[in-house]
């Protein structure tokens, strides 16, 4: 496996180095050994897997505060979707920083997305497949999001989305009041 660290701290793309032979692709999709070499969370409580049916289904902008903030590692196992992170931690050098990154099926990559950053994706293909591993059980009372189209950070989606919850739809822009430097 391959680590490369993105611009957001903490933030990884993993490349998986398949073997391949007349039976097809092998490759390790987590490894506790390789994640704690470059210091990642290895525990995982739940794993989730997220079907979308249409292009264009958008998910997010989705986090928990403490004491359940969450690690997440997600794949697409099929379709591809343009994912974006939002660094919501206020010690962090890229406070309110976003990034953006594309995962496609079959290019072997997942997203190593830590505590603290926020996470939402549009699909860009039908029958979209996203795999997540979670460090932190689901808990409603520390759940948070904010809208994905919030004017506090100009996101440059691909697309706007044609399948989107209302619950997606309707949450408020990121209250900066809560986050003090």
């Amino acid at each position: 496996m391959k680590f490369y660290e993105q611009e957001i701290k903490g933030l990884w793309l993993i490349e998986a180095e398949p073997v391949i032979d007349a039976r097809g692709a092998f490759r390790r999709h987590f490894c506790q050994k390789e994640y704690e070499k470059y210091g990642l969370q290895t525990e995982i409580a739940q794993t989730n897997i997220s079907e979308n049916p249409k292009k264009y289904t958008l998910r997010g902008f989705h986090y928990q505060v403490n004491p359940f903030e969450e690690n997440k590692t997600l794949t697409c196992l099929q379709g591809s979707l343009y994912d974006v992170i939002v660094d919501i931690r206020p010690d962090s050098k890229t406070f309110l920083k976003w990034i953006s990154i594309e995962l496609v099926a079959g290019d072997n990559l997942s997203l190593y997305i830590p505590a603290g950053c926020a996470n939402s994706y549009l699909t860009l293909e039908d029958s979209t497949v996203i795999l997540y591993y979670m460090s932190e059980f689901y808990a409603p009372d520390s759940y948070r999001g904010f809208r994905y189209n919030d004017p506090s950070f100009s996101i440059n989606w691909p697309s706007e989305p044609e399948v989107i919850s209302s619950k997606d739809q309707n949450f408020p822009d990121l209250d900066l009041r809560n986050f003090n430097k």
